[in-house]
This record gives C-alpha cells, structure tokens and sequence, in this order.
C-alpha cells in the first residue's frame, strides 16, 4: 500500500513532457503544470504555427502565454523531497500495451516521450537526449509519440512529407514537388496546418454564435407563447364572467312569474346570446388552462339548452 502511495504521488507531482519530478512549475492557463523549460521547449516548437497547446489537454492558446513559476507548488514539491520521493519505482516508466515504446531500448522497453519525424523512431527521456543536445539534431522535428510514423513517409520516394500541395489537397516530400507536383500550389504542412486550424477556430466560433442564436430565438417564442398563452386566458376569463351574468339574467326570466315581462324580454336576450362567440383557441391548451376551457364549454351548453327549452315553452 506504502509503494502504491509513493507512486501515485509522484505521478501527481511529475511533468508528463519529460516524467520527472517537475523542475521550476509552472502552470499553464488550462490547469496543467510542467517544467519551466520543458514547456518552453515545447511551445518552442510550435512557434511557426502560431497556436500554442497543452501537451495533456490539447487545449489551445493564442497569443503564447506567459509562463510565472508557481511558488506554492515549487514548495510543496521541495518538501515532498525532502521525504524521500526522489526515485521513481522501478517500473513507472516501462511502456505498456498502450503505449508508445522506445525504439533505442533494448529488452523491456521504456515508454517514449518523443517521436522524431526525421528518424521516423520514438526515444523515451535517456536516450532523446542527443536530440536536445546535439547540433546534428537541430533540425528534427519532435512531436508526440506515435505509433504511426510511417505515415509521414512517401511511398514513392521513401521520404518524409514535409509539403502539401494544394492543388491536390495532398501531402508530399521535396522531390515529389519538383517532379509530378512541379507548378503546382504547395506550402509547408506547418503552414497548411496553421491555416487549416485557423479555419476550425472560426467554424468554432460560427457554431458557437450560432448555438447562442438558435437559443435566443427559442427564448424569445417561448416569451411570446407565454405572452399568447396569458391573453388568452383572460379573454377566456372574461368570457366566463359575461356568460355568467347572462345566465343569470336567463335564470331570472325563467322564473318570474309575469307573463308580458317574460314576453317583452324574450326576444332581446334571444337575440344577445344569439349572438354569442365564443373566443378561437389557436394555442393548444396547457393544462391548468382545461379548467377554463371546460366551464366555457359548459356554460354554451347550459344556454343552449335554455334556449331549447324557452322554445319547446313557447310552441305549447
């Protein structure tokens, strides 16, 4: 349980660009830490991209951030030393089934931290060194470790592709764009890269408006349904109330016991609920408008009855 411990710790505590215990930390606008000159080496690299990523995350920045030690984690790591987090057990840098393996290390295998697209291998920290120190490293290009390096390779002229050619929308090596490409559009694939990730900053930044847009406007008819929905519960309210008080009015002829007044009365009340409409529900009805729309519905009824009734009267 103790060595579990001790190893989760230092993983915590290491920078994933070089697996050691992290030198001078910094942390990057995402959250992540690393070395001071490791992630300045990294982002080094990027410079002729103009966007700049974090090495876990992916996530990307523009401008390049700048880098300030974090004093809190330096110290916090000073003590843990200090308690003996020194060494890393033994097989914390061995390269499992998922990772990628050092092509340099002979029997079992550390995990790569690099590939080099020159020499189409992956080192892991020891044996990457040369590449950091050595002029006749200078100009190779380190990325991520890969376990698909051969892709990078042209077929034909067994070289790397370092060229893409717009005309074909292809990538290609040096000599293919002097020989079956010569004439055509071609940049660095560093270039197309920036380009094309600038084109995807953008369609972000559209999708993004337009998700905000499309909200909006879902807002906005819910206002207005909401606003539809409220006049035509008080248009219904006050239909209730004046069928309310003409059924009164209906009640009161029904029982009086004068006959002329009854007579004289009949036909204009006749005729104003003759004329009665009844408001249009265009709006599907939500539920604790059913209560509303059921007592217009059962007022209609009892005044058509009332009517059917003073007629069948009537005609005896």
């Amino acid at each position: 349980m103790a060595q579990q411990e001790y190893q989760l710790d230092r993983e915590r505590f290491s920078c994933s660009i070089c697996l050691d215990l992290l030198k001078d930390p910094v942390t990057i606008p995402c959250g992540h830490s690393y070395c001071m000159d490791c992630v300045k080496s990294f982002w080094d690299g990027e410079d002729q991209k103009g966007i700049y990523s974090c090495p876990q995350c992916r996530k990307t920045f523009i401008p390049r951030p700048v880098l300030e030690k974090n004093s809190m984690l330096a110290d916090l790591l000073e003590d843990l030393k200090k308690t003996g987090l020194q060494a890393a057990p033994a097989d914390h840098c061995y390269a499992g089934p998922e990772d990628v393996a050092c092509d340099v290390c002979s029997g079992r295998k550390l995990k790569a931290i690099k590939s080099c697209l020159f020499c189409l291998a992956s080192y892991c920290e020891k044996h990457l060194q040369p590449h950091y120190e050595s002029p006749a490293f200078k100009k190779h290009q380190l990325v991520e470790p890969s376990k698909n390096l051969q892709q990078n390779i042209c077929s034909r002229h067994d070289e790397v592709m370092k060229i893409f050619c717009r005309t074909d929308q292809k990538l290609i090596c040096y000599r293919c764009s002097v020989d079956e490409h010569k004439g055509h559009d071609t940049v660095s694939a560093a270039a197309e890269r920036t380009e094309r990730q600038r084109e995807l900053l953008l369609c972000r930044h559209k999708l993004t408006k337009r998700s905000s847009d499309v909200k909006q406007q879902i807002r906005s008819q819910q206002e207005t349904m909401v606003s539809r929905v409220i006049d035509l519960q008080e248009k219904l309210e006050q239909e209730i109330t004046e069928l309310k008080r003409r059924d009164a009015e209906l009640y009161m002829l029904l029982e009086t016991k004068d006959d002329n007044h009854f007579l004289l009365n009949y036909p204009s009340l006749s005729d104003v609920i003759e004329s009665v409409k009844l408001t249009s529900i265009n709006i599907r009805p939500l539920t604790h408008f059913e209560d509303v729309t059921a007592a217009v519905s059962e007022l209609r009824d009892k005044l058509q009855d009332i009517l059917m009734d003073k007629h069948l009267k009537q005609s005896l």
